[in-house]
């Protein structure tokens, strides 16, 4: 079950140069930086409340944000929701009809297992599905 919107992630050219321009935006600096290897991405979170932003740039030219900034230019990247679990989300939502762009949840950032629907089975939208990663037998 969806439990709430989890992050908006925003493609970004420059990391450095896009934390300065959300922290005078949003008044707040972020308070993570991570580089998820697996995904060539390096990410900066913003908290505002119970709203988390999460900035991505590319650290490999042919990484899927990367393709992303080229073909559309920077913005709104994917919508992310919470879900307590990942496993039977991702069996439910492909049961809907929903293309799931792998068949196994991966590690993400934030501490999170994270899993995407394909836009094309959204409306043109990037969905990403995150649990929180609560104990480390958890297959990553």
């Amino acid at each position: 079950m969806l439990t709430n919107v989890e992050h908006i992630g925003v493609a970004v050219k420059d990391l450095a140069t896009s934390n300065e321009l959300f922290s005078k935006l949003l008044n707040v600096l972020p308070y993570k930086r991570e580089e998820v290897a697996s995904e060539s991405v390096l990410t900066s979170f913003f908290k505002i409340n119970q709203t988390k932003i999460e900035l991505l740039q590319a650290t490999d030219e042919n990484s899927a944000i990367a393709k992303f900034l080229e073909k559309r230019g920077e913005g709104v990247h994917h919508l992310a929701f919470e879900v307590e679990d990942i496993y039977a989300e991702m069996q439910r939502l492909e049961k809907e009809g929903f293309t799931l762009l792998s068949k196994d949840p991966k590690k993400g950032a934030d501490n999170k297992l994270v899993c995407f629907i394909h836009p094309k089975s959204s409306n043109g939208v990037l969905i990403e599905l995150c649990q929180e990663i609560k104990s480390p037998s958890l297959k990553e």
